[in-house]
């Protein structure tokens, strides 16, 4: 069956919209987070750059970046922040759809992000944590391919109450015919949200999608967070994916696919992704072909690439970027684990950025060299 015409949108992408605020760093000699950032030290930033931040803003505008045709949904305060990210979306040829709220302010995230570092988040959802079911244009989705939605922790609206209100949108959504992708991020720990009980809000949440990308840390958090915060500790503030048991991503995966998740994506940062699949035969295929109905449902590690360290900037919005990057490669009928390496060049190359879309390169380009 070939690719449904009607549907003149390739995605929508909804959900997390705020405002990036990245102090600059010169690069330095290799010391971990900690000593970097020991209490009592001074540390000398270098200029000040703002963005887009959020699903809404990298993953949206990375996939038109790729030649997808995108709508974009999301909330941002009428203050000045909020004229900040309306501006710079219309900049980039993003018209309505942005939502302005009088009742909270617009999300801004302090982004600390040193040379060859993981980078760091001081975050205020602002009305991200209002959004909800009424803030999506079902009639848009309607004529999209594909409905993308990310962070729901921080949308505390919508994870509230087990999530009924995530899960009311993901129907409503499903009535439309598109195919669902969802990506996560992981809560504050001392916040309300990081208490929330998450393995029940994915159980009521996840039969509806069809594509889920997290990270392993965040599947760890919602899933066993007893083990979460044992190799937390272990890990001493050091980076997490490296104490992770690699057994843990198949044994998590098959969770994810036995609630319904077709195809499941898990972001492992400098070690890659973890990619498997289920029951592929359910994906809507008049809006996604998907000729590979094979896929890999034993489970495949897709590597990361090699990174220029000399051209590396920081690693803000890679994961989102990745993420656009294997959503546009199913749309264009790749192969599975093809758009599993799609994922990590256009990961790769936010590296080189100084912001989350500025070291992305065109699809066309790319595509020479998977």
């Amino acid at each position: 069956m070939g690719i449904n015409t009607h549907r003149k949108i390739d995605a929508v992408i909804a959900g997390y919209l705020g405002v990036d605020i990245a102090p600059g760093f010169a690069k330095r000699e290799s010391v971990s987070f900690a000593e970097l950032f020991r209490p009592g030290r001074l540390i000398e930033t270098d200029g000040l750059h703002f963005s887009l931040g959020g699903v809404v803003a990298n993953t949206g505008l990375a996939m038109r970046k790729f030649g997808q045709n995108v709508a974009l949904m999301g909330c941002v305060g009428a203050d000045a922040l909020g004229d900040m990210a309306v501006a710079q979306l219309a900049q980039a040829g993003i018209i309505g759809g942005i939502r302005r709220s009088s009742v909270a302010g617009t999300a801004y995230g302090i982004v600390i992000a040193p040379p060859g570092m993981d980078r760091m988040f001081l975050e205020d959802p602002g009305c991200n944590r209002i959004f909800t079911v009424d803030d999506i244009d079902y009639e848009i989705v309607s004529q999209s391919r594909l409905f993308h939605f990310g962070y729901p922790p921080l949308m505390e609206a919508l994870w509230s109450n087990s999530g009924a209100k995530l899960k009311e949108l993901l129907e409503r959504v499903r009535s439309q015919g598109a195919v669902i992708s969802l990506d996560m991020t992981l809560p504050d720990t001392a916040a309300p949200a990081g208490k929330a009980d998450w393995q029940a809000i994915l159980s009521a949440t996840l039969p509806l999608v069809d594509i889920f990308v997290p990270s392993i840390e965040e599947l760890l958090f919602m899933f066993e967070p007893e083990l979460y915060s044992s190799i937390a500790e272990l890990a001493a503030g050091g980076d997490m994916i490296d104490a992770i048991p690699p057994e843990e991503y198949g044994g998590l995966a098959e969770k994810v696919l036995a609630m319904g998740v077709k195809v499941v994506l898990i972001k492992a940062g400098h070690k890659g992704a973890y990619l498997r699949t289920g029951n592929l035969t359910e994906l809507n295929s008049s809006v996604l072909r998907l000729s590979d109905r094979t896929g890999c449902p034993q489970g495949v590690w897709i590597q990361p690439l090699s990174v220029d360290a000399d051209r590396f900037r920081n690693a803000s919005g890679a994961g989102d970027c990745a993420v656009a990057a294997f959503l546009t490669a199913l749309l264009k009928d790749e192969n599975i684990i093809t758009a599993g390496r799609f994922a990590m060049m256009a990961g790769r190359d936010n590296l080189y950025g100084n912001d989350a879309l500025s070291g992305l390169v065109e699809w066309s380009r790319m595509g020479k060299s998977i």
